[in-house]
């Protein structure tokens, strides 16, 4: 009886078996049956919008800034060297690299010794000729005198011949003596003679005299002037660089000693390219003084100055290109010689232009405009300018239109855009309370798709695990499962 009821208990549980397995394959074939019969669902396609930054286009009047590089020099810029050989005897203690002086401020002085003697000698033989001058004035004046006593004894001598004259006439006289007479008035008159010789004698004298005394002026005078070689004087108030020389040095003639410069009347040297400079010309076809604003940009810090241009390059250069142009500072604060500085120039203003971003222009020369049904419509306009990351362009149509600030190739005519407005408010994202049924379709969804970088996976499971899910994810997550 026990082996009976055992078997018969196998015999049962293998019928039930078989018969769960016999209705586990029916309801495979009939599921099987039903999805082959239904249609393929194809998911609805969706057109892709693309979200844009858009500003919108004002017209108006701008000054557009030329921007240029240059580099700082001074207009006053002195080489100091020595007109004299020889050691030096003296310097001053502000002669040293940056060194501020003052004009006529006596800098270094080379050993002066042969120059005093030098100028010694000249004003002795100077001192000689003026001597001379007063002996030959003195001469002069004594043939003067002795002509003049030669003179009268020619009176005293024709008055004597016409006394012998007169006795022979009336017989008392002897021709003897009217014959001595005329020898003795023939005597003085050769004495005048020989007096007005010494006197023109005299004369060449002091003109000798003369020229030698300006001779020995001459030489006093490049004597002193040597004597002033020895010291190096300040020209003008500034300060020292390049400075080479110490105290009993040797050093020779024309020798470089240092450089001074003036700190105060600094200019900026920059050069712009030939469609600048052609901008920059008024109706005349001159330069204008146009303002010009010099930045120094020292660690984040910037040294500015004002000034205005005053005037151009004679030639472009060899291997040049462009016009070089040179700049007046008015106060060169903080600036020196050498310094690289950024340059701005401001151009005549522009009426009628609209101020873009660069990355709103393609190269040629065309805008995205936001047009109906927010969809992108190309617009053609004229870069006028270019200001930095700016552009100032001009166009028909824009005013008050909307413009996309930055192109990509995703980008084009004909493309659905949701614009961002600078400024605007955003809207607050729509959020849906998920059931549970399909929360877990959703998320076996994701889980199940291979393709999906894990990050990302990662992110929107952590998304659809809140109690409110945003409505664009689960609107994009179902039109990709097809419903």
């Amino acid at each position: 009886m026990r082996f009976l009821r055992k078997s018969l208990t196998g015999l049962f549980l293998l019928s039930l078996t078989l018969g769960l397995l016999g209705f586990a394959g029916i309801m495979v074939r009939d599921a099987v049956k039903a999805r082959m019969a239904e249609e393929a669902r194809v998911p609805q396609a969706r057109e892709r919008v693309f979200a844009v930054n858009v500003v919108p286009v004002a017209f108006e009047t701008v000054t557009p800034v030329l921007t240029s590089f240059g580099e700082v020099q001074s207009r006053r810029t002195l080489e100091l060297r020595a007109a004299a050989s020889g050691a030096v005897v003296e310097l001053d203690p502000e002669f040293v690299e940056g060194g501020q002086v003052e004009a006529g401020q006596l800098l270094a002085r080379i050993d002066p010794a042969d120059a005093e003697a030098a100028l010694d000698r000249a004003e002795n033989d100077l001192l000689d000729a003026r001597a001379e001058v007063r002996e030959a004035e003195r001469a002069l004046v004594i043939a003067k005198d002795e002509l003049v006593a030669a003179e009268e004894q020619v009176v005293l001598r024709e008055t004597a011949l016409r006394r012998q004259r007169d006795l022979l006439d009336r017989n008392v006289g002897t021709a003897a003596a009217v014959e001595s007479a005329e020898l003795a008035l023939a005597s003085e008159r050769q004495a005048v003679l020989t007096r007005r010789q010494a006197v023109a004698t005299a004369e060449a004298r002091i003109d000798q005299a003369a020229t030698q005394l300006r001779r020995s002026e001459i030489a006093r005078d490049e004597a002193q002037r040597r004597l002033d070689d020895t010291q190096i004087r300040a020209a003008f108030a500034g300060t020292l660089s390049e400075v080479t020389v110490v105290s009993g040095r040797l050093v020779s003639a024309n020798e470089q000693l240092a450089q001074l410069v003036d700190l105060q009347a600094l200019e900026v040297s920059f050069r712009v390219s030939t469609q600048q400079y052609a901008r920059l010309l008024d109706g005349d076809g001159r330069l204008r003084q146009a303002p010009v604003s010099v930045a120094l940009d020292v660690f984040g810090t910037n040294i500015t100055a004002a000034g205005r241009i005053t005037r151009d390059s004679a030639a472009v250069g060899e291997g040049q290109t462009g016009r070089r142009l040179f700049a007046v500072l008015d106060a060169p604060r903080g600036f020196k010689p050498g310094d690289f500085v950024t340059v701005r120039i401001e151009e005549p203003p522009l009426e009628r232009v609209a101020r873009l971003p660069a990355t709103a222009v393609n190269a040629g020369g065309e805008v995205l405009v936001v047009g109906a049904e927010d969809r992108l419509e190309t617009v053609v306009v004229e870069v006028m300018r270019r200001q930095g990351d700016d552009v100032l362009i001009r166009g028909r149509g824009l005013q008050g239109r909307e413009v996309v600030t930055e192109r990509t190739p995703l980008l084009g005519e004909g493309i659905k855009v949701k614009p961002l407005r600078t400024g605007a408010v955003p809207e607050p994202e729509a959020m849906l309370e998920l059931s549970e049924d399909r929360r877990a379709r959703l998320v076996a969804f994701i889980e199940a798709n291979t393709q999906m970088p894990e990050a990302a996976r990662t992110r929107i499971l952590a998304q659809l695990a809140q109690k409110e899910v945003p409505a664009e994810i689960v609107e994009r997550i179902e039109s990709r499962m097809g419903g």
